[in-house]
């Protein structure tokens, strides 16, 4: 496995920066946000390392270039925005911008995306899932014309209660990644799997893991912290009692997950992904997390 990072994190530099930062922590690999320019929409959105929105050839070889002279790899480029938006015109335009990050991938090397499938929160998942086959399999003919897989995470993207009571990304557990891979069974569609979205679900991550690895074409490091006071006061149904940690600081159990990713044959990137507020004083701070969870995480893939 090939320890890395989310690029999100370092959003106030270029990609040339952030990929000397990467060769001097000893990371050999960075997933590489490709958000299209303009203001963010929702914290660690809006990133834009690498502008795909009029990719060309020479833009190409400079990426090839910089992952050249850092001896840094691209292990996938990251937009995760909501697809099945209920508003017509935006999902056109988060499609239209999700196909050119696609077919972007292969013109710098890369073979994975990563993105929500994203949700109508106001529906059911059956009506979703409706909904998922219409505006997916365009998406997914584009990623076998460009010869990339997608990385789905999982997130249920349930944070206020204007996203109540679905949250905006349907795929947010087994059961319903059982119906995703029904759905396109030709292997294009993958799991991008993150252990911290499955502890405030309750959700073993370790057997999901064990059940669903042959799908998994890439992995966030992020752990997740039950407020057990919180909990008690808005219980369940309520919303803040679990926040994003470093890897370590939160209730992933690890030793059991990584087991769980060598069993299954998984050797690919681990990216950690640091969303932990505790750490976002400043650009130091944020260079500390990345740091920090690495030295944590290289007990077990380093």
């Amino acid at each position: 496995m090939q320890l890395g990072f989310v690029s999100a994190i370092l959003g106030d530099l270029t990609l040339e920066e952030v990929f000397a930062f990467a060769a001097d922590e000893g990371f050999p690999c960075v997933e590489v946000m490709c958000w299209p320019p303009g203001k963010a929409d929702r914290r660690y959105a809006g990133v834009t390392h690498l502008d795909v929105s009029e990719f060309t050839h020479d833009a190409a070889a400079h990426v090839h270039d910089l992952m050249r002279i850092h001896r840094v790899q691209i292990s996938g480029l990251g937009y995760y925005p909501n697809p099945l938006d209920p508003d017509p015109a935006h999902r056109r335009v988060v499609g239209e911008h999700l196909k050119k990050v696609i077919r972007a991938a292969p013109a710098v090397g890369v073979g994975v995306v990563n993105t929500f499938i994203g949700r109508d929160w106001r529906q059911s998942v059956a009506a979703n899932m409706s909904l998922v086959r219409e505006v997916w399999t365009p998406i997914l003919a584009e990623a076998a014309t460009a010869g990339v897989k997608i990385g789905i995470e999982h997130c249920p993207m349930l944070f206020s209660d204007d996203e109540w009571p679905g949250g905006k990304n349907v795929a947010v557990s087994p059961a319903v990644w059982r119906q995703l891979f029904d759905l396109f069974p030709d292997g294009r569609l993958g799991l991008n799997f993150d252990p911290s979205h499955l502890i405030w679900q309750f959700i073993d991550a370790a057997r999901a893991v064990r059940e669903f690895g042959p799908h998994i074409v890439h992995v966030h490091a992020k752990d997740e912290r039950i407020d057990h006071e919180r909990l008690y006061e808005v219980g369940a149904m309520g919303l803040g009692w679990h926040r994003p940690k470093l890897p370590g600081l939160g209730d992933v159990a690890w030793g059991p997950f990584f087991a769980a990713l060598t069993d299954s044959g998984y050797n690919g990137p681990v990216c950690i992904e640091v969303e932990d507020r505790a750490y976002e004083g400043s650009l130091a701070d944020r260079r500390r997390a990345l740091r920090q969870s690495k030295k944590f995480l290289e007990q077990f893939c380093g």
